[in-house]
């Protein structure tokens, strides 16, 4: 059990000292007249580790047995001997806590500098340990060295003589070991035992740090959360800060040392050390330091993790670690500064003790230093840390108890750690901001080669020795597999607009005229920190929408300090009972029973209040639950903090809680159906067979052997030229014209050679400053032509995605040719030129009367196509609302002008011509938008774009703004969740429609149902069976509901009273409805259906509205149905089923679609007598969804006809309720509607199936 058991605080308690024989010969030799101070050897003197409490056992004849502690009595011989502390080791099982220790080296690090016998007692010094096992563990220890004198011992052997001895000292080390790395708190443990063993007889030490050992086994860690302990160690109250969540380290060390000890420059250049994993040795003379400093520095890494050798504090002894050719952080003393840095090559020697950092061969050091942009923010950011507590607390009153003075200090050290940690993850973030950019997530590539093009000269060499690290590597891992740690959450908040919607429309890289600018008008400085800018959100209707690419370059935005000083999350204290006085069997299950006591008050009081709190309290009292053996109990408290927070689910414990459950105990968890459950998802889980998650990370490399199709789409997505597979089967046919339908890899080194060398060329266009203020800061040339004649001169014409313009020779001047929406005809026409006839592009456009001309000879025939695709892409992106058509357009223009580039042969015009979709969709199939459709649409967004294609919208759901942030005063913009197929959730900014999360994976079913909470949560019920709770502060889903047994397809809330959030109904397809209390997560009631698959469920006035497929049934409030409305009889033959329905409760009507027939049915639900008026639909087979939005409803419906050909065939409907006439069909899906949702009765957004795979944003008039 104990390997599946979280730690108590205690792992081991470990005394070392000189052995009684070595003191004895020491003493002896001093009354023989020696006065010279020996240098002793250390050693392990007692082991104390549990367990300590074993249950009673009786005796023969009855006398009570404990087993108290497995001491280890017998001395053990010196480590010269060739025993050792190995023997501590074999001789007792309870050593075995220390098997990740080795107990051979730990005297060394308890007296690094030697045990030294001292002719007067010394103040206690305390200093910190790090052991590290193979796997990368830790285990921290905290090292109490105190002085006793060698009086005591010879007291026994020599009484006669006491009054010749002189007063001489002996150290002794008391290492507290955990798995934990709470340095303070066990700092004030031992110096709260520190009392009683200054007066205590050497002979009562062993039992002195006896009881001090047990009392620490009592005490539990906290989980990962908002919930500290604290707990009474007379005359100390001792607090243990929780983790931040499970991925992170407890920090219980004060974050600023290392601030108070080198400027922001000096920790710059520490942090690039670690990060390029140099071999680096911190010293100091003061041993705590080590520990601290080094610990801290790795914290200031996170998320990056330290994947290399790691003793941050050496003994004289182990100097010859430092030979080690791999990259460590390593720690000793500053006498061996010298030493280490005269025999040692390629070292960082940074010295805590006067703040500098040399190298061994030199006083400076010559490492690429971090990104100056990020570096300047991070200085900056340090002048406003408030680091002197002294001038923190002028002001106030001075303490009267030292507890209250230590809890005061602890709030502003808890305060200045949380600006730290956030001024450091800022820095790690505006370093690696732009990884994701360079990341396929599909094939797990990331294309460092890019990612280096895209870096500053003077940064390249740093980011180039950083990518080859294993601490790098691993970060990529957490990246590709879209973790969603504090790295990510700060990525996405200091976004700006323009960032925001790098991934809501993809170009190619180019440079924006506003980065063009400040290139030219900003000094060095300047330069670096706004070259890469995003670019501005759209207005909705706004061409501007696809003027940037998901990644043009490193974006150096510095966000405001006001928006970065987040205040920590508070935190909730709970006290542990007080020790018993006596530490029996009977008294230690005593102590625990009052600990369970005190926790079942603590949930009860925020059961409706907090259930992240609770969930860590259902935590700790299973945890106490299970070292008491009470099984079921323990079960119980599980499943509901499974409900609660399944993030800090110990699933090991639990399977095996189950394993060992008895006979009996088995048969009593069968009658409760909440364990009987657990139980079974448990079995279940074991059953399954381990899937090895890919977890690797490829580096893009070019192919070496031919490619078909699928290996050819593979390649191109890897290598991040584009995503959709759509686009690529039609590069592959352009790149196969006329060949076997394969790509050999030479074609394919050119193609991407040609493609990447235009990319960066165009980094390089200046343009004059009299062009530029006729452009558009988003505006990007894509294309120039070469020196032509024209009609208005000689010059070159440049193509951005907006327009064409010309830049005429000699004095570069501004011509505009046309932007696309104003082209009317494009053509290619012959030139005669005295006895030639040489082709030139005739352009049209409808605000110039006269035709454009220019002689583009060899070009002319790929410019033509590139116009005319431009030109259809506008058109449609214009009809539709959809700026993604014009992106889509603009790459298949670029993909032309790179394979016209890599074939360079007679048949690359038609090769290109492959790759005309737009142009080729505008002459075969007219998609002409009608007026009603163009006038209500307002927008289009494309959930699917980090896809490779397209997926269907199954449901979207609307939150407004104080949905995520009760407590915020700082607004919050509301937010659009769609729930795409395989379970992935996308999450869009509803005030800019731009892309906030791009997957939240629940589970992997399909998504039927969303409901938005008021207690920051989004419910969303899925085809497992399962009720997935997102947490909208941490976009995680950290709770499951299991409580149906089929497919979840309903969700809703009573809004009729003030008690809404605790009114909350699911239904699942087998006529189950369960009425929830939001706030426990436990049901209330449970209603069961004896009617056709039940779809939905409303609540109106109280009452349940269902729908079934053969029926809408309403229920008393019994859950007994009241009334029930069947099928049309004409229906009733037929394969069809109620889809959906509402409710008008005034007008006295139930309106009903139906899946199988085009077709509303309006009831009349006070008058049953009152005959079905029946309201046909044009152009539809059936209905799928209906909102009523202000005094409309409106019909999601399936078009005529099955698959997609480009026409739009699925319309959305709207419907007057007063006339009975359908008043608008909205047309914009080529496949169907599959949901609708209403925002604020302003917009209606409608979702469509995967053909399509988009949102359509409606005004609602």
């Amino acid at each position: 059990m104990a390997s599946h058991l979280p730690p108590a605080l205690l792992e081991a308690c470990v005394v070392v000292g000189a052995s009684n024989e070595k003191l004895q010969e020491f003493h002896q030799q001093s009354t023989n007249g020696s006065s010279e101070l020996p240098m002793l050897e250390p050693e392990v003197l007692h082991v104390l580790a549990p367990p300590f409490i074993k249950c009673e056992v009786v005796k023969p004849h009855g006398s009570p047995r404990r087993s108290f502690l497995r001491k280890k009595r017998e001395q053990l011989p010196s480590p010269a001997a060739g025993g050792g502390a190995a023997d501590a080791r074999g001789s007792t099982e309870d050593v075995s806590a220390l098997k990740d220790i080795d107990l051979m080296a730990l005297p060394q690090l308890c007296f690094p500098d030697g045990l030294q016998v001292s002719n007067e007692e010394r103040a206690e010094q305390f200093h910190f340990l790090v052991f590290t096992d193979v796997f990368g563990n830790k285990t921290h220890g905290v090292v109490m060295q105190c002085y006793r004198p060698i009086l005591e011992v010879a007291l026994h052997q020599n009484e006669a003589g006491i009054s010749k001895l002189p007063t001489l000292f002996s150290a002794y080390g008391f290492c507290v070991i955990s798995k934990h790395p709470y340095y303070t708190a066990l700092k004030d443990c031992l110096s709260g035992v520190l009392i009683q063993l200054r007066t205590c007889r050497l002979s009562d030490l062993e039992e002195q740090m006896k009881e001090f050992a047990i009392k620490l086994t009592l005490v539990p860690i906290p989980p990962p959360g908002q919930l500290h302990l604290m707990f009474t160690l007379h005359p100390l109250t001792i607090m243990l800060p929780s983790r931040e969540d499970k991925d992170h380290p407890a920090i219980d060390l004060d974050l600023h040392l290392p601030f108070l000890c080198f400027r922001p420059q000096k920790l710059l250049q520490m942090i690039s050390c670690l990060l390029q994993e140099q071999r680096v040795v911190l010293f100091s003379a003061d041993w705590a330091k080590l520990t601290l400093v080094a610990e801290s520095l790795l914290l200031f890494l996170q998320p990056l993790s330290w994947q290399q050798p790691y003793v941050p504090v050496l003994a004289r002894g182990m100097l010859d670690f430092l030979m080690s050719p791999t990259a460590f952080l390593m720690g000793c003393h500053l006498r061996h500064f010298e030493e280490v840095g005269a025999e040692t090559d390629d070292l960082i020697l940074i010295n805590i003790d006067n703040g500098s950092v040399s190298s061994s061969h030199s006083e400076t050091i010559d490492i690429p230093e971090i990104p100056l942009a990020a570096a300047d923010c991070f200085t900056q950011r340090c002048l406003s840390l408030q680091m002197h507590y002294d001038l923190h607390q002028c002001h106030l009153a001075s303490c009267t108890d030292v507890n209250e003075q230590r809890a005061q200090r602890r709030t502003w050290q808890h305060n200045l750690n949380h600006d730290i940690q956030r001024i450091t993850l800022e820095l790690i973030v505006n370093i690696f901001r732009d990884v994701k950019s360079h990341l396929n997530h599909e094939h797990r590539v990331f294309n460092s080669e890019e990612f280096l093009k895209t870096r500053e000269p003077a940064e390249q060499l740093f980011y180039k020795k950083v990518l080859e690290t294993h601490i790098f590597h691993s970060f990529l891992k957490d990246r590709l597999n879209r973790k969603m740690d504090n790295f990510t959450r700060m990525e996405l908040s200091t976004q700006s607009e323009m960032q925001k919607m790098k991934a809501t429309v993809e170009n190619p890289r180019r440079p924006t005229v506003q980065e063009i600018q400040a290139r030219r008008n900003s000094s060095i400085t300047e330069i670096r920190l706004s070259k890469r800018l995003g670019m501005s959100l759209p207005n909705l209707g706004d061409d501007q929408t696809i003027s940037f690419h998901r990644n043009t370059l490193l974006t150096r935005i510095i966000t405001s300090y006001p928006a970065l000083r987040t205040p920590p999350k508070p935190v909730k204290v709970f006290k542990l009972p007080d020790f018993p006085a006596s530490l029996s069997f009977h008294s230690v299950q005593s102590y625990y029973s009052e600990l369970i006591q005190q926790l079942g008050k603590a949930i009860f009081s925020v059961q409706n209040e907090n259930s992240t709190l609770q969930a860590r309290l259902y935590y700790l009292r299973g945890f106490i639950n299970t070292l008491c053996s009470r099984r079921l109990d323990a079960l119980s408290d599980f499943q509901n903090l499974y409900k609660t927070d399944i993030a800090i689910f110990p699933t090991q414990l639990v399977t095996w809680l189950v394993d060992s459950l008895h006979k009996d105990e088995r048969q009593r968890a069968d009658r409760r159906p909440e364990l009987k459950r657990l139980i079974l998802k448990v079995k279940t889980e074991n059953e399954k067979p381990l899937v090895q998650h890919d977890d690797h990370v490829k580096r893009f490399e070019l192919p070496r052997t031919h490619l078909h199709q699928g290996e050819f789409v593979r390649c191109v997505q890897e290598s991040g030229i584009v995503k959709d597979v759509a686009t690529i089967h039609r590069l592959f046919d352009a790149l196969t014209v006329g060949k076997p339908k394969q790509v050999d890899p030479e074609l394919f080194r050119v193609f991407y050679t040609f493609w990447k060398e235009t990319e960066a060329e165009a980094q390089d266009v200046n343009l004059p400053s009299e062009v530029i203020e006729h452009l558009d800061n988003s505006e990007c040339v894509y294309k120039l032509s070469s020196c032509v004649k024209t009609s208005h001169g000689v010059g070159k014409i440049a193509m951005t995605q907006k327009r064409l313009f010309l830049l005429t020779e000699g004095r570069p001047c501004f011509l505009e040719i046309t932007k696309f929406r104003d082209l009317q005809e494009v053509k290619i026409s012959c030139s005669p030129f005295l006895l030639l006839r040489i082709p030139s592009l005739h352009i049209q456009t409808s605000n110039q009367p006269e035709v454009f001309e220019a002689n583009l000879k060899t070009e002319t025939d790929l410019w033509n196509l590139m116009i005319k695709e431009m030109w259809a892409g506008r058109k449609m992106a214009d009809q539709h609302k959809d700026p993604q058509y014009m992106a889509q357009a603009l790459t298949n223009v670029m993909l032309m002008d790179a394979v016209v580039g890599c074939l360079q042969s007679q048949r690359s015009i038609y090769a290109a011509s492959k790759l005309v979709y737009f142009d080729k969709v505008k002459h075969e199939e007219p998609m002409m938008v009608p007026t009603t459709t163009s006038e209500t649409l307002k927008h289009k967004i494309n959930p699917s774009l980090d896809l490779a294609e397209p997926q269907t919208v199954h449901v979207l759901l609307y939150t407004p703004g104080q949905l995520t942030c009760n407590d915020s005063k700082g607004e919050i913009n509301p937010k659009l969740w769609v729930a795409l197929s395989g379970g992935r959730v996308v999450v869009f900014d509803a005030a800019s429609w731009s892309m906030l999360q791009a997957c939240i994976q629940v589970g992997t079913s399909q998504l039927n149902c969303m409901l938005g909470l008021v207690q920051e949560q989004v419910w969303i019920g899925s085809q497992d069976s399962v009720i997935y709770i997102i947490d909208t502060h941490s976009m995680s889903c950290n709770k499951q509901l299991t409580e149906h047994r089929q497919e979840v397809t309903g969700l809703t809330v009573d809004t009729s009273d003030h008690h809404s959030s605790q009114q909350t109904y699911s239904c699942s397809c087998d006529g189950t409805i369960l009425q929830w209390d939001t706030s426990s997560l436990k049901v209330k009631r449970q209603f069961q259906l004896r009617y056709d698959r039940l779809s939905s469920i409303q609540v109106h006035d109280g009452t349940l509205w269902c729908c079934c497929g053969d029926s809408i049934v309403e229920l008393r409030k019994n859950g007994t149905p009241k009334r029930r409305t069947a099928l049309p009889e004409d229906l009733q033959s037929m394969p069809s089923c109620f889809s959906s329905f509402i409710l008008i409760l005034e007008r006295g009507q139930l309106w009903t679609g139906f899946a199988d027939s085009g077709e509303l049915c309006v009831w009349h639900t006070n008058n049953h007598r009152s005959p079905v008026k029946r309201i046909s639909l044009p152009g539809t087979t059936g209905v799928t969804c209906m909102i009523r939005v202000k005094n409309q409803i409106w019909v999601g419906c399936r078009g005529v006809g099955g698959q997609c050909d480009g026409q739009l065939r699925s319309q959305v409907l709207v419907v007057d309720p007063e006339s009975h006439a359908v008043a608008k069909e909205l047309q914009a899906h080529s496949d169907s509607i599959q949901t609708l949702c209403s925002v604020e009765d302003r917009y209606v957004l409608s979702g469509s199936a995967y053909r399509d795979g988009k949102i359509a944003i409606w005004k609602v008039e």
